[in-house]
């Protein structure tokens, strides 16, 4: 990196920080903040431990939020004046240093840029993110697997926690239907971007004869919605079955019929949960884990409406996404067009570039 490079780089951060200081209105939430406190130190406040609740969720949020602004404003601030002096003092070592530290800053900007992007209605809730293989048997099974553990990699690394809702595991190898919901702020603004058909390319191990395959996941990812939304469903509109929960959980997994499955008759939208020993507890959160669901394809009808587009089916040609490891090693996602050939990390769980190019893309 020069002079000039340089120089056209703090330009180009400059101009993009004054865009996301308009959108994120610092003033403005620091404005907010000062009523919450004011809210939390009146006698009434901790009565109604709902409201307050909702209040303290917000003020985290509008905290993180200002300290992330102030972190890249300052990154910039200072590498601005630094640049400077150096120049004038002629300190090439400063200089130099700045030019390494040139990535670093692009990245904190571009971070932020992310962060307000993330400013839908419900991209700050935890997600419920579900995992159904596609036709091909064993292989798309395995490649459902696959995703399941990328997901909750990812999210371990992100700190989040994860909480397995339904798991239905296969004799051979694979699972045939999974959902989790992984809790941490802003859980479901990364991860809506991977609702679609995820394409898998590769030498099957179940393969005797070494040929390539083609297999098919599908992944729906939902916000976990507060209480306080309101979305009505009858006991007509809905189909409740019990059966015997399978894997993880103790004993009682074949002694009780505690899962749960609700299909919404009018949708044939079908969510499942096992996490619970009690029934009631199961059947609550797959009542959830429903209106998350019914919000989702509504919002997503909604956008296929204005895109003109229909609803996919897990096969050719309707994949957001395709892992190729045979025979190049590539991930390419369709939105945001951008190439990655580190395909074991990512499969480990390294999406973040993955997710905010698309993010990007979506945003242009």
């Amino acid at each position: 990196m020069d002079h000039y490079e340089y120089s056209e780089l703090l330009k180009t951060l400059s101009t993009k920080m004054k865009n996301i200081e308009n959108i994120v209105k610092p003033k403005d939430i620091q404005i907010r903040l000062n009523e919450i406190e004011t809210l939390e130190n009146s006698q009434d406040f901790w009565n109604d431990a709902t409201a307050a609740g909702i209040i303290q969720k917000e003020k985290t949020q509008l905290e993180r939020k200002l300290e992330k602004f102030g972190q890249a404003s300052g990154k910039l601030e200072d590498a601005s004046e630094l640049y400077e002096m150096a120049k004038e003092e002629k300190d090439d070592e400063s200089i130099e240093m700045l030019f390494q530290e040139a990535h670093e800053l692009d990245e904190s900007v571009q971070q932020m840029e992310i962060e307000v992007m993330l400013s839908g209605e419900h991209d700050a809730n935890s997600a419920i993110l579900s995992i159904h293989p596609g036709a091909g048997g064993t292989e798309s099974q395995d490649w459902a697997h696959m995703l399941f553990r990328m997901y909750s990699r990812w999210a371990e690394r992100r700190g989040f926690k994860v909480e397995i809702l339904d798991y239905q595991n296969v004799e051979e190898a694979g699972i045939k239907d999974a959902s989790i919901l992984i809790k941490g702020e802003n859980a479901y603004g990364y991860l809506k971007v991977e609702n679609g058909i995820h394409r898998l390319v590769r030498i099957s191990p179940f393969d005797s004869n070494a040929k390539r395959h083609t297999s098919f996941s599908s992944v729906m990812v939902s916000p976990e919605l507060d209480d306080d939304i309101d979305i009505e469903i009858e006991d007509k509109d809905i189909r409740i079955d019990t059966y015997r929960a399978s894997g993880a959980g103790g004993q009682h997994v074949n002694k009780t019929e505690s899962a749960i499955r609700i299909t919404h008759i009018e949708t044939n939208v079908v969510v499942q949960c096992q996490n619970d020993r009690s029934q009631h507890k199961n059947k609550a959160t797959a009542m959830k884990m429903l209106k998350s669901r019914l919000y989702e394809l509504e919002m997503e009808k909604q956008q296929a409406e204005k895109a003109g587009v229909e609803k996919s089916e897990i096969g050719w040609g309707h994949q957001i996404r395709s892992y190729v490891m045979q025979p190049y090693q590539q991930v390419k996602d369709t939105r945001s067009n951008e190439p990655f050939s580190n395909v074991s990390a990512i499969l480990d769980g390294d999406i973040d570039k993955l997710i905010e190019g698309v993010l990007i893309a979506q945003k242009k």
